[in-house]
């Protein structure tokens, strides 16, 4: 039985920048840090990043959850990303943009007000 997400893992080519940049993202440091993988604790999932890998090019997408999509994009885009898709209401009052951080991969962000961490655990 599939219980959630867990891990997201991005490839970087450069760990130490990606390491530097996600840690003020997620304004965290890594919980483990090594040279073959670097990892965050992030509101209960993992974020990894992995040396030396190539982005990818198409695939899935991944939405981190925030509270305040638009602070959090201007927030993030001060920080080097760029905007990959604009915010989007997807109905119901629920937000999504997708942001492309200097490194090649899709950060996306939702804003849901619906989704409630307590009742799935």
């Amino acid at each position: 039985m599939i219980k959630g997400l867990r891990t997201v893992a991005y490839p970087v080519a450069d760990l130490a920048a990606a390491k530097a940049w996600y840690s003020k993202v997620f304004d965290t440091a890594p919980y483990f840090d090594q040279p073959f993988y670097v990892g965050f604790n992030v509101g209960g999932f993992e974020l990894g990043l992995i040396p030396d890998g190539k982005p990818a090019q198409a695939g899935s997408m991944v939405y981190w959850g925030v509270d305040n999509i638009a602070a959090e994009v201007e927030r993030i885009v001060a920080l080097g990303a760029t905007v990959h898709g604009a915010i989007q209401d997807v109905g119901e009052n629920i937000k999504t943009v997708e942001l492309a951080d200097p490194f090649g991969n899709l950060l996306c962000l939702i804003d849901n007000p619906h989704f409630d961490l307590a009742a799935v655990r």
